[in-house]
């Protein structure tokens, strides 16, 4: 690979970045973006992952993970981001970004070597999960082009983060609170980052990440290379795209969820008193079900009422340790527990396979919260449904939700125990005996001989009892 060649090869737009980061905003785009884009042409889309300039192991490992033909986001945005041009892409979630900018900036930064605390590429992501989620799409393929990654997240231990930036990690992945932190410490240094990834910039703007995000980007090399990939763009993140891109190639795939043609949309009209019941319905069908509400404490309460009812239910939110919240999602992906349920720190950044049924237990009240909780279904090309249980009290407001969101849903009147509920979700009776989610055999430490036939206080008995009684205990 002519590396030389591919990196400068669109040199010339750095020289020329205006001053402030201000680009040209041609009348064009205005009305969809308001954003400051050129118009300079792009390169045409490929269809094969061998038209693309990438290195031969990168291409292996596509054909090892069964990767064979690009999404059109990959396919439009990859031969632009290879030859170096900075990228504006928008794409529903599950488009496939993850690979359209991990390819680019593994591809890129192939056979180079990072110093101690000093990356050669940053991406940043708003939430813990998103960061677990976009180190483990990419580790094969850093590790077939022999680059290391580092994950940098709050909520774990600080010092492993620290071993893994000195041990000489080329690419980090981070959510910008604890990246700053370590940059505060001196364990970390931006100044030779020259790929840049902000994914879901959105969502770190709604978060109120955009001071930490924009001081991050300050850091990196000013002639480097900058992609900025969301399920949604809007005005929250015009600043960035001014600031800090420069003739970026623009890919808009629709947003909209309602575009999805594998994916059905249902409000179901429910009565109060009994949205309990079919709340619990739906929860005991076959497979894998996410439920979302609101607050964590309705997430704990409705946990424990499906564990009660006889419902492997987990429950996920922002009071969670990271510790727990990465068990709750290894257990639900494995089908170690059948129901997640979630407030909207599960709404991005979590895919699970053969996830047929989302359910919005307490409807969203901002259309874009709507359409990245449906888009935890229907990924990838798979099919799936998004349902909203809806009192009468929220109709109006759910109507207005769909036609923001430009979804036409089917509504649907329900009472649980009726074959339509079932036709819908799958719903069945649960079956009434309490269930306690202890963790898998295989996750249970083993006992050393010295500790064998020894009784412990009762105390310390319930606290190393604690983590596998699951989510009985941890969801109260």
């Amino acid at each position: 690979m002519n590396r030389t060649h591919t990196h400068d090869r669109f040199a010339r737009n750095r020289s020329t970045r205006p001053a402030g980061g201000r680009g040209r905003r041609p009348a064009a785009l205005q009305g969809e973006f308001a954003l400051p884009v050129t118009t300079t042409p792009a390169l045409p889309a490929v269809e094969r992952f061998a038209d693309l300039d990438m290195p031969a192991p990168l291409l292996a490992e596509l054909g090892r993970q069964g990767v064979t033909v690009p999404f059109p986001i990959q396919g439009a945005t990859l031969p632009n981001s290879l030859a170096g041009r900075d990228v504006l892409g928008r794409g529903r979630t599950g488009s496939g970004k993850t690979l359209a900018f991990g390819l680019a900036l593994l591809s890129r930064t192939a056979g180079r070597r990072a110093e101690a605390g000093q990356p050669l590429g940053l991406i940043l992501v708003p939430t813990r999960e998103l960061a677990q989620q976009v180190t483990d799409a990419l580790t094969p393929y850093a590790r077939a082009v022999r680059l290391r990654l580092a994950t940098v997240v709050g909520g774990v231990s600080i010092g492993r983060q620290i071993s893994a930036l000195r041990g000489g990690a080329e690419v980090v992945v981070a959510t910008p609170g604890r990246l700053k932190d370590l940059i505060d410490r001196g364990d970390c240094r931006l100044d030779q980052v020259d790929t840049t990834v902000l994914d879901e910039a959105d969502q770190m703007a709604d978060m109120g990440f955009m001071p930490q995000v924009t001081e991050l980007l300050d850091l990196v090399r000013p002639d480097g290379q900058r992609m900025l990939f969301s399920a949604t763009l809007d005005r929250n993140v015009d600043l960035l795209v001014r600031r800090y891109l420069a003739d970026p190639v623009v890919h808009s795939v629709d947003p909209s969820a309602g575009a999805v043609s594998t994916m059905e949309h249902h409000v179901l009209h429910v009565h109060g008193a009994d949205k309990h019941a079919t709340t619990a319905a739906i929860a005991a069908r076959e497979g894998r079900v996410i439920m979302f509400l609101d607050t964590k404490h309705a997430v704990d309460r409705l946990t424990q009422d499906l564990l009660d009812s006889g419902v492997r239910a987990a429950a996920l939110h922002g009071g969670k340790s990271q510790p727990q919240r990465t068990r709750t999602l290894t257990w639900f992906k494995t089908g170690h527990v059948s129901v997640l349920v979630a407030t909207n720190v599960a709404a991005r950044g979590i895919h699970v396979d053969d996830l047929g049924l989302v359910v919005n237990v307490d409807p969203p009240t901002d259309p874009k919260d709507y359409l990245h909780r449906g888009g935890r279904t229907a990924r990838a090309g798979e099919s799936g449904s998004v349902v909203t249980l809806v009192t009468p009290n929220q109709r109006r407001g759910m109507v207005r939700l769909m036609s923001d969101a430009g979804i036409r849903p089917q509504i649907t009147q329900v009472r649980s125990g009726e074959q339509e509920l079932h036709r819908i979700t799958g719903a069945q009776t649960p079956s009434g005996v309490p269930v306690v989610v202890t963790a898998p055999v295989t996750e249970r430490p083993k006992r050393g001989a010295a500790s064998r036939g020894r009784r412990r206080p009762a105390s310390a008995a319930r606290r190393a009892a604690a983590p596998q009684a699951g989510f009985r205990a941890s969801a109260a």
